[in-house]
């Protein structure tokens, strides 16, 4: 662009007014800075590669050089953070972030304490804030984990529960219940 005018500071600094309305100025230490024709659009760009983008509604674009990650902040106070590695973080205003791994893998954490990860199989991981977990598996098949027992449910009714003493306990559609004790063996069993 065609240089309108070209002023220099004591301090180093220059400035550069374009024909075009947009304003450049260099600073001493190699980082320079453009104000868009607007006057809204500002970007900065620093000595050490990092860039900082303001844009006209008020979103902030910045990107670590060194850490090749962009975060950006919007104007409602949505913040999204892109990892070299493809990993995404979502910070919302809220307090609820939301984190997709390279994987795939989304992994949604609440401000009550509750965790959720849904894996690319369609499995789901939900954790309570008191520590029991619920998983959720794509063949219909669901688990409850608690300090007292683990706990699986099968899609045809079949209910196994495992407790924290190593006995375990399976309940059949039939209506049949065995029990074994944490070696293994058999010490109830209700054949129908």
């Amino acid at each position: 662009e065609e240089i309108q005018r070209e002023t220099a500071y004591p301090d180093g600094k220059v400035e550069k007014v374009l024909k075009n309305g947009c304003h450049l100025i260099f600073f001493p230490n190699g980082t320079w800075k453009k104000v868009g024709s607007d006057g809204k659009t500002v970007t900065v760009t620093f000595f050490n590669g990092d860039v900082k983008q303001v844009m006209p509604d008020q979103t902030v674009i910045y990107y670590y050089a060194d850490a090749k990650t962009t975060h950006t902040t919007y104007s409602d106070g949505l913040e999204v953070l892109q990892f070299s590695n493809g990993q995404i973080e979502k910070h919302y205003p809220d307090g609820k972030k939301e984190i997709t791994f390279p994987d795939q893998t989304i992994k949604n954490l609440f401000t009550d304490g509750q965790e959720e990860s849904i894996f690319p199989d369609g499995t789901i991981v939900r954790i309570q804030r008191d520590g029991s977990k619920t998983i959720e598996f794509n063949n219909g098949q669901r688990e409850l984990h608690t300090s007292e027992f683990k706990r699986r449910e099968y899609p045809d009714g079949t209910v196994k529960t495992v407790y924290v003493n190593g006995q375990q306990e399976t309940k059949y559609v039939s209506g049949r219940v065995r029990v074994k004790d944490k070696d293994g063996n058999i010490i109830m069993d209700t054949k129908l």
